[in-house]
């Protein structure tokens, strides 16, 4: 067998863009996997292309020297960008490895170590100020069968004041344990908005509230940071969604810095790279808390990651698979009262209609830019 084409399909739905990329075959076996980085679709487009003519006419079962081949074949190590494209390629790969053999990517990635798998959703008014939205959105999932609620600092508009937002992000803990209850797991994302000092104060006042972890406390660009918060906080911590390699995971990991690595299927090599971090973080007792802030194809990518993960703990999922791009992707993973359920059909389990993709093209767009009270520029 033999890889014959690739091709990319940038889909708008309506608020943001997704990318997927399918790989064909001589055998009529073809895969699908997506992209993450949102907003640089061009660019990840511009690397697949670069990608196209040193896979064509490979073995597509040869995932390990494929990722070799693409993440060091450019002389300069790859990252972000390069990354995404790779890992999309990746996932589309053992979805045809799968389909070859007749198995779900799970039993290929050494079978299923649990029945199902817990998510949490993205609670309406996540990043807002109010505290009554909020509420009310978390009391809905709690209701409809979630375990977890999710949201976010707070920013008022375009502007983000970290210590305002500090002292109203605690006010939203406060209000949303007494309201769901101790049963119910807090995962609160601070999005790489503050610095050391607040993010200290965050994480202290936070403990009180007992949250599963606390997201991104700090920016991703020197983990070198973790060190001075890490002993200053019981709250536990998770961190990674930036990440495109093991490389940038090894300090964090190494010195046991975080407590769930947020390993990003979509930018993080896909299968073949996620499988080596998460192992190296299970010598650490770090769970994984996987990224997946996009569309149906990285939520069963994720699944079936963590039905084969032994040190797994949440997967993120903002919504209820079947929700969204169901003409384009309509076979998705069954939810199941706050579970995803392990797919049956051989590879990743779902179809990709590719017209139905083309009939949906991209919009460029960006994502939001916030600034600080004095106007300067800060983390969205």
């Amino acid at each position: 067998m033999k890889i014959t084409d690739i091709q990319a399909y940038p889909v708008w739905n309506g608020r943001r863009n997704f990318l997927f990329v399918t790989v064909d075959t001589d055998e009529g076996i073809s895969g699908v996997g997506e992209t993450g980085i949102g907003g640089r679709e061009l660019a990840i487009m511009g690397a697949i292309e670069h990608f196209k003519p040193l896979l064509i006419g490979l073995d597509p079962m040869r995932t390990e020297h494929i990722s070799q081949l693409l993440y060091r074949g450019g002389f300069f190590p790859a990252q972000r960008i390069l990354g995404t494209a790779i890992a999309a390629i990746d996932i589309a790969l053992w979805d045809i490895k799968g389909k070859a053999l007749g198995v779900p990517v799970y039993e290929l990635l050494g079978g299923l170590v649990r029945d199902k798998v817990p998510c949490y959703p993205h609670n309406a008014g996540g990043h807002g100020m109010e505290v009554a939205p909020l509420v009310e959105s978390c009391l809905q999932t709690k209701e409809e069968g979630w375990k977890f609620v999710r949201w976010g600092l707070p920013n008022d508009g375009q502007t983000l004041e970290p210590r305002i937002a500090v002292r109203r992000a605690l006010e939203q803990f406060r209000a949303v344990r007494e309201a769901v209850g101790d049963d119910i797991e807090i995962c609160f994302d601070v999005h790489t908005r503050l610095d050391l000092p607040d993010a200290v104060t965050l994480c202290r006042e936070a403990e009180q509230f007992h949250p599963f972890f606390v997201e991104d406390p700090l920016r991703s660009e020197n983990p070198d940071s973790f060190k001075t918060l890490r002993p200053r906080t019981t709250v536990p911590l998770a961190a990674g969604e930036h990440f495109s390699s093991k490389y940038e995971f090894r300090q964090l990991i190494e010195e046991e810095w975080i407590d769930y690595a947020r390993i990003d299927l979509c930018i993080a090599g896909g299968f073949t790279e996620a499988r080596k971090i998460a192992g190296w973080c299970e010598t650490h007792y770090i769970k994984l808390a996987t990224h997946n802030p996009l569309g149906p194809v990285s939520s069963t990518a994720c699944l079936h990651l963590n039905l084969a993960t032994p040190n797994f703990g949440v997967q993120e999922q903002p919504q209820r698979p079947g929700t969204q791009l169901t003409d384009i992707i309509p076979i998705q993973p069954v939810w199941e009262d706050g579970y995803l359920l392990p797919p049956t059909a051989p590879g990743l389990g779902i179809e990709f209609d590719r017209e139905a993709a083309r009939a949906q093209p991209m919009q460029r767009f960006e994502r939001p830019y916030l600034k600080r009270l004095d106007g300067s520029f800060t983390n969205w």
